[in-house]
């Protein structure tokens, strides 16, 4: 006997959100009307409050809030939460910072959920990368410095083993993700792999936010820097000619770094 499809559970549907780098104003449309109509949000823990705020108000919030070797939710667990959500009929927004499939495993979910059978939608953001490259004015490629930019998580398995030679160096842009706890390693490993001292380097925080800062130095005083500005997640560092300081302000904070290096 055929099922009565009237009859069958309603299985909802997930969307992959991408929140942009911070700012509310910089999320796309179909991202803000999503949050204003979802039943579920789950969402990362860098996602700005006023963008949460945007929720409807009967929504129920959900963090699976990451941070290194500390996290709220395994992202197995996170998986199941947008599996079980879905075929129990609800809509989930999965709110991500940035865009989800730069650095934000949400190639993982959208695989999870196809193989439970749940349908996906992946709203697009604004890339960290791109929207903190913006904020400070620093042109990710420029006819007179770069024609190659290169992604990097800061945090991957086996850092040392990465060979990072071509990554960056003359024409090229290295941004590199997750990278403020490894910024010693960072440095130390692209110098060996024959990146010079020298080359400059921004370190982008808290990037389209009110208390957002840019700061310079030459990628041997990298660590220095952040130990030294107490830099904090979330933060960006761009290395290549495109991040030279062009700014007397921040004269001091380079003078610092290069300090370091002697």
């Amino acid at each position: 006997m055929t099922a009565n499809p009237s009859k069958m559970p309603r299985v909802g549907k997930v969307y992959l959100v991408g929140a942009g780098p911070g700012d509310p104003d910089l999320l796309t449309l179909r991202a803000a009307r999503l949050l204003m109509s979802a039943s579920l949000v789950v969402h990362d823990g860098l996602v700005d409050p006023a963008i949460l705020a945007m929720a409807r108000p009967t929504a129920k919030l959900v963090s699976v809030a990451k941070a290194r070797s500390r996290h709220t939710m395994k992202q197995e667990d996170i998986n199941a939460l947008l599996v079980r959500e879905a075929l129990a009929g609800n809509d989930v927004v999965r709110l991500k910072g940035g865009d989800p499939f730069v650095f934000g495993r949400g190639g993982e979910e959208a695989e999870a959920c196809h193989a439970a059978g749940v349908p996906v939608e992946v709203v697009p953001g604004i890339s960290s990368a791109l929207g903190a490259s913006a904020a400070a004015q620093i042109p990710l490629t420029h006819r007179d410095h770069a024609s190659i930019v290169s992604f990097v998580a800061g945090q991957c398995k086996g850092l040392s083993e990465q060979d990072w030679s071509g990554l960056a160096g003359k024409g090229r842009t290295l941004v590199i993700f997750m990278g403020i706890a490894t910024a010693a390693q960072i440095s130390e490993k692209l110098i060996a792999d024959g990146l010079a001292p020298d080359v400059p380097v921004a370190i982008i925080e808290k990037a389209t936010r009110s208390d957002m800062r840019v700061l310079h130095s030459p990628l041997a005083g990298l660590a220095h820097l952040v130990e030294s500005q107490k830099v904090q997640s979330p933060a960006l560092i761009v290395i290549g000619s495109v991040a030279a300081d062009h700014d007397s302000a921040d004269n001091t904070i380079r003078a610092l770094a290069l300090e370091a290096m002697q």
